[in-house]
């Protein structure tokens, strides 16, 4: 029996330490900060507050700049979530040996260290107008000036977004499916399969796919969250409008006119609403895909 089973204050006491930790250092400021925002949205509070009002929810739920980038949010953060998921896939299953053993083993870590500006600023100077790939095909004699290289910065589907979330992302989803790969022994699952007269194919949709999908779903649904909730690559290779929902958050909170504000706080709020509900969706009623043999 261990020290321990004869003091059962030792365990129980660092698990309410670390709940009380959380609370504080956690709940709370989250709690006073959704607080703050949901008063200050109805002017209860803040510079301009003159008493309960909720004409603000009306000016932001009434004009269709959030709804657009609500939407534009959504739809980079899944094309970003999709894209990652299945390039991941592909270099996971098709180059594990190199990622284990080789070179590549060592070279796929070195995105993981760059910060999300760094991301940003490499995929400016590659695919602007200016920038190195266009200077290359100018060099090449492929286009005749470099204002006519298709700039990806700035552009109306958010292509340059989309590379600088893939280059950190793919790198760190690729060495998750790898370590699940080894950790649930899909090849000896793969071999069991075969054994009963499975094709490859009929192994990889019933067996691989579904046992790497089902332990990463809460990293899938994280990268979802992170990339809706991104700051600095969306400002940095974005267009003016429609803007990310955080960039828009931003710009509305520091803009001289005190009375965008509330309606910053307003759009915090509804973002934090969307993400709760996601999280509760992944979390709670999302069930686990069974894996069928």
């Amino acid at each position: 029996m261990s020290s321990n089973a004869h003091r059962p204050w030792t365990r129980d006491g660092w698990g309410l330490g670390g709940a009380l930790l959380f609370l504080v250092g956690a709940l709370l400021p989250i709690g006073f900060s959704l607080g703050y925002a949901a008063a200050y949205s109805v002017g209860w509070t803040g510079l301009m507050a003159d008493g309960f009002t909720l004409a603000h929810w009306r000016a932001v739920l009434g004009t269709p700049v959030v709804w657009w980038s609500l939407g534009w949010s959504v739809y980079l953060a899944a094309t970003v979530v999709v894209l990652t998921v299945m390039l991941a896939l592909a270099l996971a299953l098709y180059l594990r040996r190199p990622l284990e053993y080789g070179a590549l083993s060592y070279v796929i870590y070195f995105p993981l260290a760059l910060p999300a500006t760094v991301a940003a600023f490499l995929v400016f100077q590659l695919f602007a107008e200016s920038g190195y790939m266009a200077r290359i095909a100018l060099a090449l004699g492929v286009i005749e000036q470099a204002s006519a290289f298709p700039s990806v910065v700035h552009d109306r589907y958010g292509i340059g977004i989309l590379l600088a979330h893939l280059g950190l992302t793919v790198p760190f989803f690729t060495l998750l499916f790898v370590q699940i790969y080894n950790g649930e022994r899909v090849d000896a699952l793969k071999g069991t399969a075969f054994a009963l007269g499975a094709s490859r194919w009929q192994a990889l949709r019933r067996i691989t796919l579904p046992l790497l999908l089902r332990r990463s779903r809460t990293n899938i649904a994280l990268l979802f969250i992170a990339t809706l909730g991104s700051y600095e690559i969306p400002l940095l290779l974005g267009r003016q409008s429609p803007e990310m929902l955080s960039v828009l958050t931003l710009r509305k909170f520091q803009r001289f006119n005190l009375g965008d504000r509330p309606e910053a706080f307003i759009v915090a709020l509804l973002y934090t609403a969307f993400v709760l509900s996601v999280l509760v969706y992944t979390f709670r009623y999302a069930r686990p895909s069974e894996v069928t043999t």
